[in-house]
């Protein structure tokens, strides 16, 4: 990749100097840097700001009784689970934050589910299916609200940040169903081969 960047600037420097826009190249980049940096700190401001919220409410206790009306979902989806383990908890919780659009803030949450799953693999050197399952739904996280992308588009002057409900919730939850799918398609498959 870091190739493709660097053909990509020799690139745009022959191109402007070529065209005699040299100075123009060169303020576009120092307007680029400025504007990935302000983008960086006001993504900074959001994740701090949901990081703390999700803290509330994980100290106050609200998480967990939002987490346990979730369970029942969880326990059906990760059937070999014992009941009342830590993990069911902590996927609950990394779900529900990529639920609400604040990814990053699941990750430290995502760190959490995976190392409580990792206590109930005998085989400690490969991967579970529920580990496999887990990440499958992690990765294509289905997002009721997007709150980075309404914040980002918003902070760019969209008239309509909201737009991006619908198509996003659409586009997540078909993905996330057809990534299950495929991954329970992939276990029949493993297990007649076994069999």
């Amino acid at each position: 990749m870091s190739t493709i960047w660097l053909v990509v600037i020799c690139i745009s420097v022959l191109f402007s100097v070529v065209n005699g826009r040299i100075d123009e190249f060169t303020k576009a980049m120092f307007e680029a840097g400025k504007a990935s940096v302000e983008v960086c700190l006001y993504l900074l401001g959001i994740v701090s700001l949901w990081l703390g919220i999700t803290k509330i409410l994980e100290d106050s206790g609200l998480m967990y009784k939002l987490s346990n009306f979730f369970t029942p979902m969880i326990s059906a989806l990760f059937k070999n689970i014992p009941k009342g383990h830590a993990s069911i908890t902590s996927i609950t919780l990394n779900l529900l934050a990529n639920f609400f659009g604040i990814g990053n803030a699941a990750t430290p949450l995502g760190i959490r589910a995976m190392e409580d799953l990792q206590t109930l693999n005998p085989e400690k050197e490969t991967i579970t299916f529920e580990m496999m399952l887990f990440i499958v739904i992690n990765t294509s996280s289905i997002q009721l609200i997007p709150f980075t992308v309404i914040g980002l588009l918003a902070n760019y002057g969209s008239q309509n940040p909201n737009w991006v409900f619908l198509p996003t919730f659409l586009a997540t939850l078909i993905s996330s169903v057809i990534a299950v799918a495929i991954l329970y398609l992939f276990k029949k498959v493993n297990d007649r081969k076994k069999s």
